[in-house]
C-alpha cells in the first residue's frame, strides 16, 4: 500500500460502509463448516496422512482480466481500492470458483520493507494488448558482459518502516478490525529463486551461453545471489520481522501451508526463526539445460539457500523429473509441484 507523503490515508464514508460489508461477508464465509473441512484436507496433505486427497486450487490471478475486471470495483480512493481488491478476491473466489481454498478469517498485511537487492535497477519494458492490458514485457538487463559487469552488483541493503506499518495496521483495525482481525504476515524474505534473478540481470540466452563460455563467472554470480538471498533472510530474522506461515498462507501462489510440523524444534513462542517457516523456491529458467549442468551450476547454491528454512516447497511451471536426483536432496523438502512437458 503506497502512502502519499502529503495526504493521509482516507476513505469516503460510502466506501467505508461498502468495505465493511465485504469484510462481514468474508468473515461469514470463513465461519462456514466447509472451511474447517478444507483446512483439515490441507493438514492431512502437508502432514503426510495416509490416503489424504490433494486439495484442488484454481489460480485465479492467471486470468484476472476475467476474474477481477475493472467493472467489479466500486472504490475510487487509493486506500479503498487496495482494501477492496484483497476482500473481493477472497469473496469472489468462494462465490464464483468455490475450490479448496480456505477463506481467511483475518485481513493480512505485510511490513513496509524496502530492499535494494543489487545496488542496480532492473528496468522493464511492457506492451499492452488491444484491451489495454499489459501482456508482454522484457527486462533491460544491466549485465552485458558477465565477467566485467559482475562487479557492479552490491550486497542487498534492507530497511523496514515500522512506524508506517503500525500506522497502516491501526488504520485497518479502525475500519475492519471488529469484523476481521488485522494480522501482519510474512514469508522468509530473500530471493531464493536464484535463476529468476539471473534472467533479470543478464537474460536467458546469455546465461545459457555463459555456462559454456565463462563457467567460473557463472559460479561467482550464483554464489553472490545465494549469499545475497541469505543476507536478506537473516536480516529479516534478526530484525524480528518473521511471522509464522504454518496456517492459511501459501508457499508459492496456490499451495497452502497448514501443518503441525512447524514451528521448528524448541520454539518457545518468542521471535520467529527461519527454521520455523515454510520456504519456497523453483528454477523455471533452467528447463532447457541438462541435469549435469543443473547439478553443477544450480544445485549447490539452491541447497545452501534453502538450508535455513523449516519446510520447503519446490517448483512452479517447470517439470521436476529431469532434475529429480538433485531436487530430492534439497534440505527440508516437503512438497513439489510436478509438471511434465508433453508433445
Amino acid at each position: 500500500m503506497e502512502k502519499d507523503d502529503d495526504v493521509e490515508w482516507h476513505i469516503p464514508n460510502g466506501e467505508r460502509a461498502y468495505l465493511r460489508d465485504l469484510a462481514s461477508k468474508q468473515a461469514a464465509y470463513a465461519a462456514l463448516p466447509v472451511m474447517a473441512h478444507r483446512k483439515q484436507m490441507w493438514y492431512d496433505l502437508n502432514d503426510g496422512r495416509l490416503g489424504a486427497r490433494p486439495p484442488i486450487v484454481v489460480e485465479t490471478w492467471t486470468f484476472d482480466r476475467d476474474f477481477m475486471p475493472e467493472g467489479v470495483f466500486r472504490c475510487t480512493s487509493q486506500a479503498g481500492r487496495v482494501i477492496e481488491q484483497q476482500l473481493l478476491r477472497n469473496v469472489r473466489n468462494y462465490e464464483l470458483i468455490n475450490d479448496d481454498k480456505v477463506m481467511p478469517a483475518t485481513f493480512d498485511v505485510g511490513w513496509f520493507v524496502d530492499v535494494d537487492e543489487f545496488g542496480v535497477k532492473i528496468e522493464t519494458q511492457t506492451v499492452k494488448d488491444a484491451q489495454g492490458v499489459e501482456t508482454g514485457y522484457r527486462f533491460l538487463h544491466p549485465i552485458k558482459d558477465l565477467a566485467k559487469d559482475l562487479r557492479m552488483l552490491k550486497p542487498a541493503a534492507c530497511r523496514v518502516d515500522r512506524e508506517r506499518t503500525a500506522a497502516w495496521k491501526e488504520f485497518l483495525e479502525d475500519l475492519l478490525g471488529d469484523l476481521l482481525p488485522v494480522c501482519i504476515r510474512t514469508g522468509t524474505y530473500g530471493s531464493t529463486m536464484l535463476t529468476h534473478r539471473v534472467i533479470e540481470l543478464m537474460g536467458m540466452e546469455a546465461f545459457y551461453m555463459a555456462m559454456y563460455d565463462s563457467p567460473d563467472a557463472v559460479h561467482r554470480l550464483m554464489a553472490f545471489l545465494r549469499d545475497n538471498a541469505l543476507r536478506v533472510m537473516h536480516w529479516a530474522e534478526a530484525e524480528g520481522l518473521l511471522r509464522l506461515n504454518n496456517e492459511n498462507q501459501d508457499s508459492f501462489g496456490s499451495s497452502y501451508n497448514f501443518t503441525a510440523r512447524l514451528p521448528g524444534p524448541n520454539y518457545d513462542g518468542g521471535p520467529v526463526r527461519l527454521c520455523d517457516m515454510w520456504g519456497a523456491t523453483n528454477s523455471q529458467e533452467t528447463v532447457g539445460i541438462s541435469p549435469r549442468m543443473f547439478h553443477e551450476f544450480c544445485f549447490p547454491y539452491y541447497r545452501d539457500v534453502c538450508e535455513p528454512v523449516g519446510l520447503l516447497y519446490y517448483g512452479c511451471c517447470e517439470p521436476a523429473h529431469p532434475f529429480w536426483d538433485d531436487i530430492r536432496q534439497l534440505p527440508h523438502l516437503k512438497k513439489v509441484a510436478l509438471r511434465r512437458l508433453v508433445g
